[in-house]
C-alpha cells in the first residue's frame, strides 16, 4: 500500500473481511481505511475479490465475518443511512436499451431526499446534448459519464466505481479520470476499482487484493 498526502481520520474502516460463496472463499482477511477526500483504488486481478469487497463497504452483500464502518455506520444494520451518502456504479449495472440519458438521471435523483440538479448534473459532464438519446445509442465514454452522473446525482459522500474505464479507448480513459478527479475537487472521497496499473499510479492511496 502506498500513502500520499495529510493525514486526515479515515471516514471508511475495514477489518478483517471474509466473503465465501460455498466453498469458494472470495475475499480473505482484507483490512484497509480510506481517508475523506482521498482516490482510492482497489487493485487486483480479476476474481480477486474486488467488486465482492465493494459490494460489502456499499452494503449489498453481507460478508460472513469481518467488521464495516462507513461515516460511523454499519452497511449491514444502518442501509438507509448508507444509501444517503453513498453512491454506487457497479461494472455490472446496465439500464434498459430504450431508457434515456435524462430519463435515467432524473429516475435516479427521485431515490434521494435532496438530489442534485439533473440538468446541471449533466451540463457538467459534458453529457447534456445527450439527454434524449437512449441508452444503447451511447458510445463506452458516453456511458461511463452516465454512470459517473447516476453515482453523482444523490450527493453522496462516498462514491464507488468499479471497474469503470474497462473497454474504454485511451482519449475516453483519460476524460474519465478526468471527470474522477472532479468529483474527489468537490468532495467526494471516491473508490476506484481497477486492474490498470497505469490508473493506479494516479490514486491518492491503493490497496492490492
Amino acid at each position: 500500500m502506498s500513502e500520499s498526502g495529510h493525514m486526515r481520520a479515515a471516514v471508511v474502516t475495514v477489518q478483517h473481511l471474509v466473503k465465501r460463496y460455498g466453498n469458494l472463499v472470495a475475499i480473505n482477511d482484507v483490512s484497509l481505511s480510506i481517508r475523506e477526500g482521498e482516490i482510492f483504488g482497489i487493485i487486483g486481478p480479476n476474481g480477486a475479490g474486488k467488486t465482492t469487497t465493494v459490494e460489502c463497504i456499499s452494503g449489498l452483500r453481507s460478508p460472513d465475518s469481518g467488521s464495516i464502518s462507513v461515516y460511523g455506520f454499519s452497511p449491514r444494520k444502518d442501509r438507509d443511512r448508507i444509501r444517503e451518502i453513498v453512491g454506487v456504479q457497479l461494472q455490472e449495472s446496465a439500464l434498459p436499451p430504450r431508457l434515456k440519458v435524462g430519463e435515467a438521471v432524473r429516475l435516479f435523483a427521485s431515490f434521494y431526499p435532496n438530489p442534485l440538479d439533473p440538468n446541471e448534473l449533466l451540463e457538467s459532464l459534458g453529457i447534456r446534448q445527450m439527454e434524449h438519446s437512449a441508452f444503447k445509442s451511447l458510445s463506452g465514454g458516453q456511458k461511463q459519464r452516465l454512470s459517473i452522473a447516476l453515482a453523482l446525482v444523490g450527493r453522496p459522500r462516498l462514491a464507488i466505481l468499479d471497474e469503470l474505464t474497462t473497454g474504454l479507448d485511451p482519449e475516453a480513459r483519460r476524460e474519465t479520470w478526468s471527470l474522477i478527479e472532479h468529483m474527489r475537487d468537490r468532495g467526494v472521497t471516491v473508490i476506484l476499482v481497477t486492474h490498470f496499473m497505469d490508473e493506479a499510479e494516479r490514486l491518492d492511496r491503493k490497496s492490492v487484493v
